[in-house]
């Protein structure tokens, strides 16, 4: 054992103090890690964000844009907006009141184009999501149809109208023309559809489908018993969200010929018609907030159900034991009501 002697500082003795010799003390040299952090090199951020506003530049110049317009826009929107205002609150008078007769009426066209279209989407994808669900087909069905599903959601709406559902249906609103935009829509929305249902399946709990099969079922007593009840309220949450969906997309579709609102809202912008465009526009908005708000509503009830309210009106809390019914007489019960023997009842003190 070596010993070195340790000054604590004037007026006080130094003490030795023992140390192995097998154990000197560490001394380390500065190294790379005791350095200062070096700050990193901005070089590469600042070259990535100059050829991002070169190429910014040049899409623009490259299709022939007005930039200065955008100086303009402001006052645009306050002009178009005046002319657009002066036909919603003007006095409506027989003229004004067809218009938004008229507005109204192709505004329902299209709500209904998008429920066809819905029920339409609905009823191809509860089947074709159980085919397109891992733990519910086998796997050749399941590359097959998850194959054919992509191809229908690689295609837009606007496509299958423009090639396929408008030259065989034919153009225009009412007849033709809205039975193409529903088909348009409603074969967009089984390929959205059956993904969004195949998802949902994939991640039910996989207890009720091992009590099922574990109780002998076949394969449709298990889907109706063990995964249907699992998923449906999600199921039906999803159709009504791609219902509001495709009010959106009918009126881009009408446009185009298919019917609906969109028909007359091109009608009005090919005249210029401003006050009428300012009607057609506050439909729209008006209808699509009533339709979106009604959705919310079903959605929410039949994902949380409906609360439960007793006699003052409450709510219902439950009680700590599971919601078993306290002991005691019945409220509005008499001891003559009681079924038991009045032998039973007398030694009770009944």
């Amino acid at each position: 054992m070596s010993t070195r002697k340790i000054n604590a500082g004037p007026g006080s003795a130094s003490r030795p103090e023992s140390r192995p010799e097998s154990s000197p003390e560490p001394r380390f040299a500065p190294d790379a890690l005791d350095r200062r952090p070096v700050r990193p090199s901005r070089l590469g951020y600042n070259a990535g964000m100059l050829v991002v506003g070169i190429l910014f530049i040049a899409a623009i110049y490259g299709t022939g844009m007005d930039v200065r317009a955008l100086l303009d826009l402001p006052a645009s929107i306050i002009q178009y907006g005046r002319l657009m205002a002066s036909g919603v609150f003007q006095i409506p008078d027989e003229t004004v009141a067809g218009y938004w007769s008229q507005s109204f009426d192709a505004m329902f066209e299209s709500v209904a184009i998008a429920w066809v279209g819905t029920m339409v989407g609905a009823l191809f994808s509860l089947p074709l999501g159980f085919m397109a669900a891992r733990n519910m087909s086998p796997l050749p069905i399941y590359v097959v149809v998850r194959f054919v599903l992509s191809v229908i959601r690689a295609v837009p709406e606007i496509i299958f109208a423009i090639a396929i559902m408008l030259p065989l249906f034919g153009f225009g609103s009412g007849g033709g023309g809205a039975l193409a935009g529903a088909m348009a829509l409603g074969v967009s929305s089984i390929g959205t559809l059956s993904k969004l249902i195949s998802e949902a399946i994939e991640a039910v709990d996989g207890g009720p489908l091992e009590s099922s099969r574990a109780s002998g079922s076949n394969h449709l007593q298990l889907i109706r018993w063990a995964v249907l009840p699992q998923v449906m309220p999600e199921v039906i949450a999803i159709w009504l969200y791609r219902f509001e969906v495709n009010i959106r997309a009918s009126a881009i579709l009408g446009v185009l010929g298919a019917g609906g609102i969109g028909s007359l809202l091109s009608t009005v912008f090919g005249a210029r018609d401003w006050d009428r465009i300012g009607i057609v526009l506050v439909v729209i908005i008006l209808v699509t907030m009533v339709v979106d708000q009604i959705s919310a509503f079903i959605r929410h009830r039949v994902i949380h159900g409906a609360r439960i309210r007793n006699g003052g009106g409450a709510p219902q809390e439950d009680d700590d034991d599971g919601g078993a019914p306290t002991p005691g007489p019945v409220s509005g019960a008499s001891v003559e009501d009681d079924p038991a023997p009045k032998s039973t009842r007398a030694a009770a003190g009944l």
